[in-house]
């Protein structure tokens, strides 16, 4: 009698094996005019490019803003909007604030208690010191 093997099909749980983006639109607004978006016109007339195609699922859009400062929005898959100001940072630092924006998750920032967070309980309970092996004297 030959072995064979086990078919079983994969069950997918909570996007494990699939990766989805969160952000889903980046808009651009920057001013022709005033200095403070220097850094700004420069990324995205040499850097723009090359980010757009590294980064082909994110929707990307640039829009005149005159006499404001340059602003970067990022637009998430849960709603959320996230904007950071680029005013006067260098072709680098907008290029960081970009990648900032794309590899965010759009959630609020929360304080965490535990290093480790669960939905179940610790199966061993709360340790307490009275609870250890007793040592002799």
């Amino acid at each position: 009698m030959p072995l064979s093997a086990v078919k079983t099909l994969a069950k997918p749980q909570n996007g494990v094996g699939a990766f989805i983006l969160q952000c889903k639109r980046i808009d651009f607004h920057y001013c022709d005019w005033a200095g403070s978006s220097r850094g700004m016109n420069a990324f995205i007339k040499s850097g723009l490019p090359a980010f757009a195609r590294r980064n082909p699922e994110v929707e990307i859009t640039v829009s005149p803003r005159p006499h404001r400062h340059p602003v970067m929005i990022g637009h998430y898959i849960n709603g959320r909007e996230k904007s950071i100001c680029v005013r006067n940072m260098s072709l680098e630092g907008v290029r960081e604030k970009a990648m900032l924006i794309r590899n965010s998750s759009g959630e609020r920032p929360k304080k965490l208690n535990k290093p480790v967070t669960s939905l179940n309980e610790s199966v061993r309970g709360i340790w307490s010191p009275f609870h250890g092996a007793k040592v002799k004297i």
